[in-house]
């Protein structure tokens, strides 16, 4: 079975709590707090792994979540940082958020890793905040919560050379002939369901990776029949192979479905409409074939088309075929952009926080700081509680609800926490 898209959940840890604590030692009344920090949590990393073909196990597994940090101890000892959590997935792959629709990561090669998730930062202990005004504070910040997210996973196979064409024109035929692969084959449209991968050896130094890929259709762009499934992967190819049936032996014109296949591509991304092409006139041991290849041939060219006469039925002129495109791969830049444009990431914009009114009409403000700071806040320490309002001060928001016309006892909620507004 081949799964090449999936989403999953992931959680990274939060970070420890930082400790509160004052030093303890014969013959010292007061020592300092030496409170130590919590630990960061651990990541959520994706590693590109060769020895994945598909994205199949994600079925059964969508969760993953790392632990947390650890809490600091006092004599000023850190907590310990948690493990990350490595999630295996294809050379090939991207993951996407699945919300907002930003591309996290285009993993293409072996070993790459990207941080999908990271973990929150440890609190940091009493043993912090000491100043001239308070010498022995007795609070500590809670961990940091970790990040959270939903991912969507695609993949899109890494192959040099892709087959294209309508249904039936004997792509799988052609890569069980000229490589190992061992699609399924039959007379009728749509047996390759799934993408198929066949290695072309060449010679004992050369040899390049073939996709045949399900068959395309008129209005493939459109999502008809096995459009999207066919279009994403032919992305990610360096050369196209455009198979043709000369016999039209299913009543077909091998030049209108030439014409639609490559308006397919040109509908779905104009970048993929100009990779390099080669046509394969297949079927070549039939007669009908034999009598259409002419006119075909002569059409073809004169678009500046490179054609070649083949049958993938007797093997007849496969291998001066895959010669060719194997010269033309040796021409060919190995890192290709891809077909669609990703999504770029937005700015951070952890400085700034948004305040909106919900149906109670409760303020509610939001913004990744201030979050960030409830979030790390231990209310139930009366000094904590002091710093909390001084930062909501100073960051300008105390400002904005007043201008926003809060008044005497209303509720504000940030993240989960609710407080009445007091002067």
């Amino acid at each position: 079975m081949f799964i090449d898209r999936a989403k999953i959940s992931i959680k990274a840890g939060d970070g420890g709590d930082g400790m509160s604590s004052f030093h303890r030692e014969k013959y010292v009344v007061k020592g300092g707090p030496d409170g130590g920090d919590g630990a960061r949590g651990g990541d959520i990393v994706l590693l590109a792994d060769r020895n994945m073909n598909t994205l199949l196990d994600f079925r059964y597994k969508k969760k993953f979540k790392a632990d947390r940090g650890g809490a600091g101890e006092d004599n000023n000892k850190f907590g310990r940082k948690a493990e990350s959590i490595i999630v295996k997935v294809p050379v090939g792959t991207l993951a996407f958020d699945d919300e907002s629709g930003e591309l996290i990561a285009d993993l293409v090669e072996e070993g790459q890793t990207v941080v999908a998730a990271r973990g929150g930062r440890g609190g940091r202990g009493n043993a912090r905040f000491p100043n001239s005004v308070n010498r022995a504070p007795t609070f500590a910040e809670h961990g940091e919560p970790g990040e959270e997210r939903k991912l969507r996973l695609e993949l899109k196979l890494l192959a040099d050379v892709g087959l294209v064409g309508y249904p039936s024109v004997g792509k799988s035929s052609i890569i069980a002939t000229v490589s190992a692969a061992r699609p399924e084959i039959a007379a009728y449209h749509f047996t390759t369901l799934t993408p198929v991968l066949g290695i072309v050896k060449i010679d004992d130094t050369t040899n390049f990776v073939m996709a045949d890929i399900p068959g395309l259709i008129e209005g493939a762009h459109e999502g008809k029949g096995l459009g999207y499934e066919f279009l994403r992967h032919i992305e990610r190819t360096r050369l196209i192979i455009h198979v043709l049936d000369v016999s039209g032996m299913e009543g077909r014109d091998p030049l209108e479905d030439y014409s639609k296949i490559n308006a397919e591509l040109s509908a779905y991304s104009e970048l993929l409409a100009g990779r390099p092409q080669i046509v394969a006139a297949n079927k070549m041991d039939l007669p009908d074939a034999r009598v259409n290849f002419p006119a075909v041939e002569a059409a073809l060219k004169a678009k500046g088309c490179e054609v070649f006469p083949i049958s993938a039925a007797t093997g007849e002129g496969l291998k001066v075929l895959i010669q060719r495109a194997a010269e033309l791969l040796a021409t060919l830049p190995k890192d290709i952009m891809p077909a669609i444009p990703m999504v770029a990431a937005q700015p951070s914009t952890d400085a700034e926080f948004t305040i909106r009114r919900d149906d109670s009409g409760a303020f509610i403000v939001e913004g990744k700081n201030i979050e960030r700071l409830v979030a790390m806040t231990r209310f139930s320490d009366e000094e904590s509680l002091q710093r909390f309002q001084n930062i909501l001060r100073r960051s300008g928001i105390d400002a904005a609800l007043r201008e926003r016309g809060i008044q005497e006892g209303d509720t504000v909620r940030i993240r989960e926490m609710e407080f009445d507004f007091s002067e």
